[in-house]
C-alpha cells in the first residue's frame, strides 16, 4: 500500500510540471517576439491588469503566493530502516498574502500571513501530527509585520522594526529564525538599523534580536496550534560592517552575540559570542570566490549531551567554523559553472570538560542540501549542523532559457567520531570518521513571470560514521505560483 501511495504523490505533482512545459516553448516564443519588436508595450495587457490590481493607489502594494511540494524521503530522520516512521511521503501547501502601505515618503508598514496545510501519505514522522496520515491543517501565522523608514532626517540611515526576514551574508550564521516549521517562515523578531557611508562604500547594521519559541508569543495565529518555532527563546545583537571599495575583495566583519532559554526538553540555555568575517569578490572575468570563517566562546548548558556521560552542567564553549566556495565561470552559451566547496564545523570532543561544538545560530535552514538539514534530527536537532567536513564540486549550468540544472557531490566527515549530542549510541558505530558520500541533481524552470518549479533529488551513501548504511535518498516537486 506504501508504494502505490508515493507514486501516485509524485504523479500529481509531475503532471503539473509537465502540462505547464509543454506549454513553455510557446510562452518563450511569445516573450521573445515582444522583446525584439521596438514598439511593443512595456507591460502585455494582461501584466498591466495584474499590476493595477496589486497597486490600486499609490500609497498600497499587496500580492501573494501559493507552493505545491511534495517530499518523500526514506532513513532520514531516523537514520535506521528498521525505525517507525522512517518512511516519509507528504504534500506541502503554503499559501502566503502580503501588502505593503506607504502613508508618507520613506515610510511603509509591511505585513505578510502565511499557512501551510499538509497532506500525509504516510504516518507524519515530525510535527504534532506524528504517526497520523491524512490532512493537517495546522495554523496561519503573521509572519511579517513591520515598519520600515528609509533615509531617517535625511541621513544615509534604514531603520526597520518588527517582523522581518533577516538574511547575511550567503546565511551561514543568519538565515532563519523558525527552523522547526521548515521553510513555511523564516522571520526573526528584530530591529535593524543600517547605515551607508557611501563616499566609504560601507555599510553598518546593528541588529537587535528578540526571538520567542511560541509562534503565538508576540501575534496571535489563526487556528492556534501554540507551535514551536525553535527549542529556546532567543535573543540576539548583531554588529555588522561591510565594505566593497574593492571588487576583488569585498569584507565584511561582524559580532554576533546569542543567549538562549530553554523551552523544550531538547533547547539550550547559553551565551554564546560570534566573532567573524566574510571575504568575497571577483579574481577576474572567470574566477570569484568566498571565504567566511567564526570563533565562539561562551557558555552552554545543553541537555541532550550524552557523551561522556548525561549532563546539563554549564560548559565552556569554545569552537570554529569555516564556509568557503571557488568558482570558475566559462561564460559560454550554456552559462556553465563550476564550483568547489569546503566547509568545516568543529566538534564537541568527548574527553574534554568544554563544549567544542560550532553553534550554526540562525543558519538552520538547508543552505547546502535538504539531507543536511534533516540528516541531523537524531543527531542533534534539524538543522543543528555541527562535527562536519564537506568537500567537494557543483556544476552548473542553463540548458535552455529559463532553465537551471545543478549537479553536486560532497565527501563528508566528522571531525569526532563520537557523536555527543541526543543520539542513540546504536545508530552510531562511535569509532571511524566518514560519513559518507552525497550526491543531488537539480533542475529549475521559469514557466513564467508567474510561475516557476523544480525537480530535486539527493541521496547519502552512508559512511562507517554511522550504524546502518542503506542509501538515504531525498525526492522533492514543487510548483510556485506569485502573483
Amino acid at each position: 500500500m506504501q508504494q502505490p501511495m508515493t507514486v501516485k504523490a509524485y504523479a500529481l505533482a509531475l503532471i503539473a510540471l509537465g502540462v505547464t512545459l509543454v506549454a513553455a516553448p510557446a510562452q518563450t516564443t511569445l516573450n521573445s517576439s515582444a522583446a525584439a519588436a521596438p514598439a511593443a508595450p512595456a507591460l502585455s495587457s494582461t501584466e498591466q491588469t495584474i499590476k493595477d490590481i496589486k497597486n490600486p493607489v499609490p500609497w498600497l502594494n499587496w500580492g501573494g503566493d501559493f507552493r505545491v511540494r511534495n517530499e518523500y524521503f526514506n532513513d532520514l530522520l531516523t537514520l535506521n530502516p528498521n525505525a517507525p516512521l522512517h518512511e516519509q511521503d507528504y504534500f506541502r501547501f503554503r499559501a502566503r498574502l502580503w501588502a505593503s502601505v506607504t502613508p508618507l515618503d520613506n515610510l511603509s508598514v509591511n505585513a505578510r500571513i502565511a499557512a501551510e496545510p499538509r497532506e500525509w501519505m504516510q504516518p507524519a514522522g515530525y510535527t504534532p501530527y506524528r504517526g497520523r496520515t491524512g490532512l493537517d491543517m495546522r495554523e496561519g501565522i503573521i509572519d511579517s509585520l513591520n515598519v520600515d523608514w528609509k533615509n531617517v532626517a535625511s541621513l544615509p540611515l534604514n531603520i526597520k522594526v518588527g517582523r522581518q526576514d533577516l538574511f547575511l551574508g550567503d546565511g551561514w550564521l543568519v538565515g532563519d529564525g523558525t527552523p522547526a516549521d521548515g521553510s513555511w517562515t523564516y522571520y526573526l523578531d528584530s530591529a535593524r538599523f543600517t547605515y551607508e557611508l557611501k563616499d566609504q562604500q560601507t555599510t553598518i547594521d546593528a541588529i537587535g534580536i528578540f526571538q520567542k519559541a511560541q509562534d503565538d508569543a508576540w501575534l496571535p495565529t489563526i487556528n492556534p496550534n501554540h507551535l514551536l518555532t525553535s527549542e529556546q527563546d532567543e535573543k540576539g545583537a548583531i554588529l555588522q560592517v561591510a565594505n566593497t571599495s574593492l571588487k576583488a575583495a569585498n569584507l565584511t566583519g561582524y559580532f554576533i552575540y546569542q543567549n538562549d532559554t530553554k523551552v523544550a526538553s531538547n533547547g539550550d540555555n547559553a551565551d554564546i559570542y560570534t566573532i567573524g568575517g566574510r571575504l568575497n569578490g571577483a579574481l577576474s572575468d572567470h574566477w570569484k570566490y568566498w571565504v567566511e570563517g567564526a570563533y565562539q566562546f561562551g557558555r552552554k548548558s545543553d541537555t541532550t549531551i550524552k557523551y561522556p556521560a548525561v549532563t546539563s552542567n554549564s560548559r565552556a564553549l569554545t569552537a570554529y567554523g569555516l564556509n568557503s566556495k571557488l568558482s570558475y565561470l566559462f561564460k559560454d552559451k550554456l552559462n556553465n559553472q563550476l564550483a568547489c566547496s569546503f566547509e568545516l564545523l568543529s566538534g564537541d570532543n568527548p574527553n574534554t570538560g568544554n563544549d567544542e561544538m560550532f553553534d550554526v545560530l540562525w543558519g538552520r535552514w538547508p543552505h547546502w542540501s535538504e539531507i543536511g538539514l534533516y540528516g541531523y534530527a537524531a543527531e542533534t536537532r534539524v538543522g543543528q549542523e555541527g562535527n562536519l567536513i564537506r568537500l567537494g564540486p557543483t556544476w552548473t549550468l542553463n540548458p535552455m532559457k529559463n532553465m537551471e540544472l545543478s549537479t553536486s557531490y560532497y565527501a563528508l566527515f566528522a571531525m569526532n567520531d563520537v557523536p555527543t549530542r541526543e543520539a542513540s549510541k546504536t545508530l552510531f558505530s562511535n569509532n571511524d570518521n566518514f560519513r559518507g558520500h552525497f550526491v543531488s541533481a537539480v533542475l529549475k524552470y521559469k514557466f513564467s513571470q508567474h510561475m516557476n518549479g523544480h525537480l530535486w533529488g539527493e541521496c547519502l551513501m552512508p559512511g562507517n560514521y554511522y550504524a546502518y548504511d542503506t542509501l538515504i535518498p531525498f525526492l522533492r516537486a514543487e510548483v510556485m505560483f506569485t502573483f
